[in-house]
């Protein structure tokens, strides 16, 4: 079901510096628009075409999820198609999922898949989902390679969509809520958790079992991939159950201050003695990671859009987040108020690395329109100029002009802060909207 266009507006904020009263360089611009036919999802997967037009695939066309077991993670709120969206040419075609092999169809109508592109081919790993097959919910040991442009030109052009599509089993790759990333070569699949069953919030011992494993690993391999076969080499884990014990969260490519590039795990859920998230967060790169202990992240907990900014004059690394849910946020006083429910929120925030590698975080005074942003997705333009390797913009190339960077699509919007103790599955839905986001180069 498609929400009600929200009437268009624009955001502008100026970015000021973490740690002095100086202007920063750029400021950030944000411009609603609405995309004919797009669907309500959250929680996917996606690759872009040599084209620029975007392949949506998995997640749920409902909002949060619901708290009694028989009412969650329903089968018929899976995402079952693919979907194709054209940003400039404001268009969107849809193909059904359901003539793939069983194996394949079951995997990508899951939940919280991982997912990366290399080159024209969109890799999805795990994800969480009803099984028809095993007759109940599962996380799924599979990795599926998608040839983007191929599956895209079958769906504009009402063909069939199964030779597009190539997938392998691993165990190791039973991984939900986790993030995947590329480096080098070499894949990233870092935190998330294996959960087998119906998902009940009573635990394992009232009501529906389950079986609930976070990864606490770091896993690294490489995928051999011709065109034809698949298979994963090289691989590699490293297990650390304090620091790595996080899923849900936000990993987004990093330069930092030595120029070494990397990934930072940022926040994420649950401790180990508690329902609420971890405020450290984790640097990992071809070395090895590092926790960051003098550094907490307050103001964005659970996986939400994001935008990460290089400015290579101040070898400054800055990461801007987008709403989503958060247990801080600060009130209209500039107090910093504490919810354990988690709640969503509004904020629009950015941590900033600094080059002597200090980090800080601030919120930019700016709110998202409505409680957007949990489960979305920053889909960067294609443009070189604009950006480094890894999605990162940069600023020292962008133009002295307003210039488009990117646009937010979909995720949960929910009609209020906390709803999980009395989600009937009225109060959020799975959000249509696409943001285009702007940066203006001072």
């Amino acid at each position: 079901m498609k929400l009600p266009i929200i009437v268009t507006f624009l955001i502008t904020f100026t970015l000021v510096s973490c740690n002095s009263t100086a202007q920063e360089d750029f400021s950030i611009q944000i411009e609603p628009f609405s995309i004919n036919e797009a669907p309500g999802v959250q929680s996917y997967s996606i690759g872009k075409t040599s084209d620029g037009k975007w392949l949506l695939l998995g997640g749920r066309i409902d909002g949060l999820h619901k708290r009694r077991p028989f009412e969650a993670f329903l089968k018929k709120e899976n995402n079952t198609s693919v979907f194709l969206i054209d940003p400039l040419g404001n268009k969107t075609w849809s193909a059904d999922l359901n003539v793939l092999p069983t194996s394949i169809f079951e995997q990508l109508q899951s939940t919280n898949q991982e997912h990366q592109q290399k080159d024209h081919t969109l890799y999805i790993i795990g994800g969480y989902g009803y099984s028809e097959t095993k007759g109940d919910h599962t996380t799924y040991a599979n990795l599926t390679a998608i040839d983007l442009d191929g599956l895209a030109k079958a769906i504009i052009n009402k063909t069939d969509i199964s030779s597009y599509f190539r997938q392998i089993t691993d165990p190791n790759l039973a991984v939900t809520g986790g993030q995947l990333g590329l480096l080098n070569d070499t894949f990233y699949l870092c935190g998330g958790q294996y959960f087998e069953g119906r998902y009940n919030p009573m635990g394992p011992n009232h009501g529906p079992g389950f079986t609930q494993e976070y990864t606490n690993e770091i896993r690294k391999f490489k995928i051999k991939d011709d065109g034809v076969t698949l298979a994963i080499t090289n691989y590699t884990s490293e297990k650390d159950p304090q620091n790595l014990h996080r899923r849900d969260y936000n990993m987004v490519p990093q330069i930092f201050p030595d120029t070494t590039q990397g990934f930072t795990m940022f926040s994420g859920v649950f401790q180990y003695d508690a329902n609420i998230p971890w405020l450290n967060s984790v640097d990992v790169t071809a070395n090895g990671y590092k926790v960051n202990p003098d550094f907490n992240q307050y103001l964005s907990q659970y996986h939400s859009a994001k935008v990460p900014v290089y400015n290579s004059e101040k070898n400054e690394m800055m990461t801007i987040f987008f709403g989503g849910l958060s247990q801080y946020r600060y009130d209209e006083n500039g107090k910093l108020i504490k919810d354990d429910q988690v709640p969503f929120v509004k904020t629009i925030s950015m941590v900033t690395r600094h080059s002597d590698g200090s980090m800080t975080e601030k919120e930019l005074g700016m709110k998202m329109p409505s409680f957007l942003g949990s489960g979305a997705e920053f889909i960067p333009v294609s443009d070189e100029n604009i950006y480094l390797e890894n999605d990162i913009v940069n600023l020292t190339n962008v133009k002295q002009e307003k210039t488009l960077i990117g646009y937010i699509y979909g995720g949960i919007e929910s009609t209020s802060e906390n709803i999980f103790f009395r989600n009937n599955g009225t109060q959020s839905t799975a959000s249509h909207q696409a943001f285009k986001i702007y940066i203006t180069k001072r």
